[in-house]
């Protein structure tokens, strides 16, 4: 697979995240993991009622929602329309009360204003190195003093014991999704081209995201101006080498 590019346009991105992505999203991201998430998330922010968080790359708000209803007041960001459309719809019918925003987290309109913020599920590293410290300028812009951010990412380690590439299926009723994903040690990039099979038409789109060791965590988050940075694993229980994630919590 060629990749000529090792960042991503805005149409890209809206192409990758849209009602394909929603309709295999619960096979994916069942609502016990989404809870069990949101647990961990509260515990790793130190998170309070009426604590005010924003999520960058919020998609349709299984997380966003959630905090919610546990008594957080949430923003949540994201670049795709109908992601946030169906944010939109499931925070109505849980009766809580978000603000959405379509936008790009290379460039937030917000200052001084949250308590905490994160990026969850992979979501830090679609762009081209400026731009991936961008946005962490703009998020340490976005808190207030003493705000944490939060980035959940593949711990780049583990994945030495993967062959590249591997495949990963995902089939609902007669539709599957198919990653096909390589990973390149020269740029540290994570490719993955996916094909949707849906309805009878084959549609077919494009992710790459860079993969950050800790070291590279905490020189980024420190030029951002964050004070300290702490590392975890999965959902906030050790980090260990061979571990699936790299969860890193800096504090202004």
């Amino acid at each position: 697979m060629d990749y000529d590019k090792t960042s991503h346009d805005i149409p890209e991105l809206e192409s990758y995240f849209s009602e394909d992505y929603l309709y295999f999203a619960d096979l994916v991201n069942p609502p016990e993991r989404s809870d069990r998430e949101v647990e961990a998330i509260w515990k790793l922010l130190s998170l309070g009622h009426g604590n005010s968080v924003l999520e960058l790359g919020c998609g349709y708000g299984r997380i966003t929602n959630r905090l919610a209803e546990k008594g957080a007041r949430v923003t949540g960001l994201d670049i795709s329309p109908s992601l946030l459309k169906k944010a939109e719809a499931d925070a109505a019918e849980r009766r809580v009360d978000v603000e959405y925003a379509r936008g790009d987290m290379r460039s937030l309109p917000w200052r001084d204003r949250f308590d905490a913020a994160f990026l969850w599920y992979t979501t830090f590293g679609y762009f081209d190195e400026a731009d991936n410290e961008r946005v962490l300028h703009e998020a340490a812009a976005s808190l207030r003093k003493g705000g944490r951010l939060l980035i959940d990412q593949i711990n780049r380690f583990s994945l030495l014991r993967e062959q590249s590439p591997t495949y990963e299926i995902v089939q609902r009723d007669n539709d599957l999704r198919i990653d096909i994903i390589n990973n390149d040690a020269l740029t540290d990039r994570r490719n993955s081209e996916r094909i949707v099979v849906r309805g009878g038409c084959v549609r077919r789109m494009r992710l790459s995201i860079r993969q950050y060791g800790f070291s590279e965590c905490v020189r980024m988050l420190r030029s951002a101006g964050f004070d300290s940075v702490e590392a975890y694993g999965q959902e906030g229980e050790e980090f260990t080498s061979y571990g699936p994630r790299l969860v890193v919590v800096a504090y202004k």
